[in-house]
């Protein structure tokens, strides 16, 4: 047998109700991005992370809305129907896109755990960005409930938050 060329790459599972972590590192709680919109929920709730690995992989199985053409923010459904907005670092957006790269274009369905953008952490640390990353849900008026994880480690397999819709 050979070195796995034409290993079936395993899938992650997908709960409904569900969002999982985006990339390795570390998660926080919103409330302490340094960034007013996002702490003080004015787009809408969620968490926060740092990355390790400068991905960023689909929290959930759904649906890209949009790919900003600065490919720092992305926006997704889920599968359930939660309007997802992920924003790669504060201000980023005068970078004009460079130091990331998106692997998805609007419209296309997406998996778990599949890669969406990757960033250059030293590139855009070496210009002064905070590269905390906040995982929005932008439609919280479709939210009864939201559980958030332990501030803490994360893996791509950690779960981020778990909801209830009404």
């Amino acid at each position: 047998m050979g070195l796995g060329f034409f290993k079936k790459k395993t899938e992650l599972p997908c709960e409904p109700g569900h969002l999982y972590s985006i990339t390795d590192g570390t998660i926080l709680s919103i409330e302490k991005v340094k960034d007013e919109m996002f702490a003080q929920k004015m787009m809408g709730d969620g968490i926060a992370f740092q990355s390790e690995s400068g991905e960023v992989a689909a929290p959930c199985n759904g649906t890209v809305t949009a790919v900003f053409a600065t490919n720092h923010t992305v926006g997704l459904v889920s599968d359930d129907g939660v309007e997802v907005l992920i924003h790669i670092g504060l201000d980023t957006v005068k970078e004009n896109g460079k130091g990331f790269k998106s692997f998805v274009k609007q419209g296309q369905k997406i998996k778990r755990g599949q890669k969406l953008i990757t960033f250059d952490i030293k590139y855009l640390e070496s210009r002064g960005y905070d590269l905390t990353i906040p995982m929005i849900i932008v439609n919280m008026d479709r939210i009864s409930k939201l559980e958030y994880a332990q501030e803490g480690r994360v893996g791509i397999e950690s779960e981020a938050l778990s909801y209830k819709i009404h």
